[in-house]
């Protein structure tokens, strides 16, 4: 705590945050737990969970192929890039996670719908987290509609994925398979020079940038969320996001717990 909270409390930006160790499930620290925000790309998370539950519950292969429409191509995808027209869901769920793909998740909105995609959210439990809209469908969020969540649901999520209790196991290691296999590195894992193995998703905006995920060591495995709002330099926030992710890394890798947190 004397460690971290000096450094939140020395920006200019608004500082969401949650630690968690797993063995205790008990909160290390928090911070603004409840307070809403813009998900960014954090959204697919969820996302992820509910189209993997939607292809358990209705037996469908994961190798079945979607249409990908022109409508749904946008910036900041691996899909658009290659100019495909149709992909797995496999795929698709992949490309959603690890390189945050915009054009994958609009299709995977499509897929399930926007509305069941919020019912099912709200059914396992996420109490602030809403899809309102597609991925850069700007037009939308200049209409006040925005995706939105809290840190409290991102530890739910996360704990939840950790501990398996959403899906099959087939499919929960999956998910865990995915989120590890995360190529976006410039929040929780900035600081961190030892080849930690984490499961984790960052979200990022003009004004936002977002990171949460699971730390597994050998010491002790624990969740992690940080999420920086009202960003004037969206890299002053992944700077802050490494920096509070490396104290705890360090701390819970520590079998003697000399360091504070």
């Amino acid at each position: 705590m004397e460690k971290i909270r000096p450094l939140v409390e020395e920006v200019d930006f608004k500082v969401h945050l949650f630690l968690k160790e797993m063995e205790s499930e008990q909160f290390i620290l928090s911070e603004n737990l409840d307070d809403g925000f813009s998900s960014a790309s954090l959204i697919k998370v969820p996302i992820l969970v509910a189209v993997l539950d939607y292809i358990e519950q209705n037996k469908l292969s994961l190798y079945s192929e979607l249409k990908i429409h022109s409508q749904n191509k946008v910036d900041f995808s691996v899909v658009t890039e290659q100019d495909l027209d149709e992909c797995t869901l496999y795929e698709l769920l992949v490309w959603m996670i690890i390189t945050s793909d915009n054009s994958a998740t609009n299709v995977l909105i499509d897929f399930i719908g926007m509305e069941k995609l919020n019912v099912y959210f709200n059914r396992i439990g996420l109490k602030a987290t809403k899809l309102q809209r597609k991925m850069m469908d700007f037009e939308r969020l200049q209409q006040g509609y925005d995706n939105v969540t809290n840190a409290r649901d991102m530890a739910y999520l996360f704990t939840s994925i950790y501990e398996q209790t959403l899906l099959s196991e087939q499919y929960s290691n999956l998910v865990l398979d995915i989120l590890s296999r995360q190529r976006v590195h410039e929040g929780l894992k900035r600081y961190i020079s030892g080849d930690v193995q984490m499961a984790h998703k960052t979200g990022s905006l003009d004004s936002v940038f977002h990171d949460t995920g699971i730390v597994y060591l050998d010491s002790k495995d624990y969740i992690i969320g940080v999420f920086t709002t009202q960003l004037s330099d969206v890299e002053a926030g992944k700077r802050l996001i490494g920096r509070i992710s490396k104290i705890a890394y360090e701390y819970f890798g520590s079998n003697e717990r000399r360091s504070s947190i």
